[in-house]
């Protein structure tokens, strides 16, 4: 899946192999040590991250509920009437199919994705730069692209990359792709970075948002146990981010799960603590299970409780 994909998810290989993210990691880490592939937050990569770019069919298939929970969440940063940068990415694609809903709005994009998303949305006006044409990401860049953006200013950019850590920011493994991002983000008041997990902790090659410039972060909840992307996100909110963590149906589930355990844990340490009182006070316990039926008699009916010389006459 990694060598296909050029990166994967923990979540996802579990997903796949039907096991426990605990048991993927183990094998993860085996393999790094045997040089056939990079660990990073929440998933793992071919060697050679830093400049390594996987292309847009195989990024389209990666950690695609995250994206949508990402791009559900970061839609409600847009209002109407407002004028906005989106950046290419399949994040980014994710949220302008969501902002075909936003009357008034206008949208300046260097992605095709972007701009096909929204090539129907008849309250949406639809700006392209120019640029030259990669196909990797089916973004425009270059001295075209970053000439049109020159003079431009709105509300918000948003924005995606191929890493993101509190002590660079967002980075990304091309050159030209990072240019045109450093002109979108000159654009905006404010700059929302959407990464899901697996970039959390990612450094790649060229820097294109320092930390300082980063808003928000619009992300989802890493998985159990990977305890670096959660410092990595303590990290980033300790340097001024506003972090909003989206929760996939995944997410969610565990979630529940856990709160169900810990009410139970809860319930069994507050019954614990009665019993230890009631011991204390000299009270006996109550046991457990169904309570033995009680005999209703009326009161003062001395027939009511059986006598000693009757139970000897039976």
């Amino acid at each position: 899946m990694v060598r296909a994909n050029g990166a994967v998810s923990l979540r996802e290989l579990a997903r796949v192999v039907q096991t426990s993210e605990v048991t993927v990691r183990r094998d993860v880490r085996a393999l790094e040590a045997e040089g056939l592939l990079d660990r990073r937050h929440g998933g793992a990569v071919l060697p050679g991250g830093f400049t390594r770019e996987s292309g847009f069919p195989q990024k389209s298939h990666l950690a695609t509920a995250e994206k949508t929970a990402i791009a559900d969440l970061a839609a409600g940063l847009v209002a109407e009437g407002e004028a906005i940068v989106v950046g290419a990415g399949t994040t980014t694609q994710e949220l302008a199919r969501r902002l075909a809903r936003v009357p008034g709005l206008t949208v300046v994009t260097n992605s095709l994705l972007v701009a096909q998303a929204l090539a129907h949305a008849n309250r949406v006006e639809v700006v392209m730069t120019g640029g030259t044409l990669r196909g990797s990401n089916y973004g425009l860049v270059g001295s075209g692209a970053e000439q049109s953006l020159q003079g431009l200013r709105v509300s918000r950019a948003f924005l995606s990359g191929a890493g993101l850590t509190a002590e660079r920011g967002l980075s990304t493994s091309n050159m030209l792709s990072a240019s045109v991002d450093r002109a979108l983000v000159q654009a905006a008041a404010e700059v929302v970075v959407l990464a899901d997990h697996t970039k959390l902790g990612a450094d790649t090659m060229f820097q294109t948002v320092p930390t300082d410039l980063i808003t928000h972060l619009v992300t989802d909840e890493p998985p159990v146990g990977d305890e670096r992307a959660g410092t990595e996100l303590q990290a980033l909110a300790d340097r001024g981010v506003q972090v909003a963590v989206a929760q996939t149906p995944v997410g969610a589930e565990v979630l529940a799960a856990g709160r169900q355990r810990r009410d139970a844990r809860d319930a069994r340490d507050a019954r614990e603590a009665r019993d230890a009182r009631d011991a204390r006070e000299g009270r006996e316990a109550p046991l457990p299970g169904p309570r033995r039926p009680q005999r209703l008699h009326p009161a003062g009916d001395p027939s009511a409780t059986p006598r000693l010389a009757d139970v000897r006459r039976r």
